[in-house]
C-alpha cells in the first residue's frame, strides 16, 4: 500500500514539475528571466588600456589588467584588437584619493587607509558607434593597512580597488536583453 501511494505521488509530481518551470521562462512584470546574462548579439570586446589623468600612474594598468581577467572569466566575450571587435570598452581614471581611516595612538601615523578610485567608462557597439553602457564618475574604495607593524604597500589598495572596479564594470555589461 505504501508503494501505491509513493508511485501515485511520484506520478503526480512528474506531471506537475514541467508546469513549475513555466513561471521561470521570463516574465517582464516580475524581473525574473531564464535567458543569458550577457547579450548574445556581441561576441568580442576590445579593451584598450584605460587613460589616466591622475598622479597615480600604475592604477590604469591595474584596472585594465583586472578588466581583462574579469571579462575572460565571467563573460562569453572574447577580448581582441579594436579593429576586429564587435564592441570596445574605453575608460579613464579621473581621480585617485588616499584617506586616513585610523591613526596609531602611539605614533600618530596612519594605520588604515582608504584608496578611492573614480573612473568614467563607455562600452560602445563598434558597428553603430552607440554606447551600450556609459558611466561617469563611478567610484570604488578599498581599505588597506599602512601601519609600520602590518605594512601593506599601497599596491594592495590599488589591486583591491582595481578588482572591485573590474567586477562592477563587467556586471554592468549584463543587461535586459
Amino acid at each position: 500500500m505504501i508503494r501505491t501511494h509513493t508511485s501515485a505521488a511520484l506520478l503526480a509530481l512528474a506531471s506537475i514539475a514541467p508546469l513549475a518551470f513555466l513561471g521561470c521562462a521570463g516574465d517582464p512584470g516580475t524581473g525574473y528571466a531564464s535567458g543569458a546574462l550577457y547579450s548574445t548579439k556581441y561576441r568580442s570586446v576590445a579593451l584598450p588600456i584605460f587613460d589616466n589623468s591622475t598622479y597615480d600612474r600604475p592604477i590604469s594598468n591595474y584596472v585594465s589588467e583586472a578588466l581583462l581577467k574579469e571579462i575572460q572569466m565571467s563573460t562569453p566575450y572574447g577580448v581582441t584588437a579594436e579593429g576586429r571587435a564587435d564592441t570596445v570598452l574605453r575608460g579613464k581614471v579621473t581621480a585617485v584619493r588616499l584617506q586616513t581611516m585610523s591613526q596609531s595612538v602611539a605614533t600618530g601615523l596612519p594605520e588604515e587607509m582608504s584608496y578611492t578610485v573614480t573612473v568614467d567608462y563607455d562600452w560602445v557597439d563598434m558597428r553603430t558607434g552607440t554606447p551600450i553602457v556609459s558611466r561617469k564618475g563611478y567610484q570604488v574604495s578599498a581599505v588597506f593597512v599602512a601601519s609600520n607593524t602590518n605594512t601593506e604597500p599601497i599596491d594592495l589598495g590599488r589591486f583591491e580597488a582595481a578588482d572591485m572596479l573590474a567586477r562592477d564594470i563587467v556586471a554592468s555589461m549584463q543587461g535586459d536583453w
